[in-house]
């Protein structure tokens, strides 16, 4: 089973307009350092669930966190793209109906350079 698609920013923005959710699911410490997507001004503030914890081993409550999402749609997020892809395969094979975000927060095309709002968390 594979993820519902991705999207770009843009497109994942006028997700967040219906009703999406999106969850950033970098580290905690790529949250404090980097910055966080703001998407309160169009929807739902986002969610933020680790995919990996810092030490690189995988988080093992990620469907557990992501449990009351269930019913919407998800769109993932992590610095590129990778984790983001795999967090959508994840989350759809558990029933979720996932999207991956092309370009990530930090990488070309994705939530920074497409001026999208952002903050030091």
């Amino acid at each position: 089973m594979t993820y519902a698609g991705d999207l770009t920013v843009s497109q994942a923005v006028d997700k967040l307009r219906e009703g999406a959710v999106l969850v950033d699911v970098r580290t905690v410490d790529e949250w404090e350092q980097v910055g966080v997507p703001v998407t309160d001004d169009v929807g739902t503030p986002a969610v933020f669930v680790e995919w990996n914890r810092g030490d690189g081993s995988r988080n093992p409550d990620f469907l557990d966190e992501i449990a009351d999402l269930k019913g919407k749609e998800i769109l993932f997020l992590c610095r590129s793209g990778r984790r983001s892809i795999d967090s959508a395969v994840v989350a759809t094979e558990a029933g979720h109906t996932a999207y991956n975000i092309l370009g990530g927060f930090e990488a070309d095309g994705g939530w920074q350079q497409s001026d999208q709002p952002w903050k030091k968390k």
